[in-house]
């Protein structure tokens, strides 16, 4: 569904990532792991478009490396960033209809099945998405994205701060995402249970490049004492 064919982008002269392959299957969660500053954020902006290196990204078929990252939404790719960043000051249901333009079919009404995963959404539809606790606002920020009824998920860090209940919530809800809508899920994670858990397949990142790969069900203890240790 998706691949990545020698991604390279610097910051100045400092470069961030050097010839990164990568291949993301359809109906899978693929996972990025590597220790702090390794890359792994650089290049989901890099997905996504808010930033432009050089290099190959095709979803499906179709090349969209050279798209603006309004019209890879469009075409069906959603990020769901570090920090969540939802709008503070807008109620959950405005934050929610933002996600509606991306929508291909150009559908302009909440999915119910939103509410289905994430209830307590529904419940507070009329409240400041910054008046919600942090795994509240994780959950918008996934909701966010799942309206546009997107192909591909990024998720950067989305455990990240939040409580174990939660945590498990959102890996059932992106299987569950899996299994319905056959949603290529990639992940950028550092919490090795999640991965093991709920992940397929693991690429580990390294000073700009991928320097491992392996299954989820796979993850060693060398792989893990050699790219993930602190």
């Amino acid at each position: 569904m998706l691949n990545l064919r020698n991604i390279e982008f610097a910051y100045g002269g400092v470069k961030a990532l050097d010839d990164v392959n990568m291949t993301m299957a359809p109906g899978k969660m693929t996972c990025v792991m590597g220790r702090n500053g390794v890359g792994k954020t650089t290049l989901m902006q890099n997905i996504i478009g808010l930033l432009r290196g050089s290099g190959s990204i095709t979803l499906g078929d179709e090349e969209i490396s050279g798209m603006t990252a309004h019209r890879r939404a469009q075409m069906g790719v959603a990020l769901v960033p570090q920090g969540r960043m939802i709008f503070p000051k807008l109620t959950v249901e405005e934050n929610l209809r933002i996600g509606l333009q991306a929508r291909r079919d150009g559908g302009k009404s909440i999915p119910h099945e939103v509410f289905e995963v994430f209830p307590i959404l529904k419940d507070f539809l009329k409240r400041n998405g910054g008046d919600l606790s942090g795994g509240q606002q994780q959950q918008l920020a996934i909701a966010r994205a799942m309206v546009g009824e997107p192909r591909v998920m990024l998720l950067d860090e989305p455990t990240e701060g939040i409580q174990p209940n939660v945590i498990q919530q959102i890996g059932h809800v992106l299987k569950k995402l899996i299994a319905e809508k056959g949603m290529t899920i990639v992940l950028v994670e550092q919490y090795l249970d999640f991965v093991k858990e709920f992940g397929d397949h693991v690429y580990i990142m390294n000073r700009g490049t991928v320097v491992a790969e392996t299954s989820a069900s796979d993850m060693t203890p060398e792989l893990v004492n050699d790219h993930l240790s602190v």
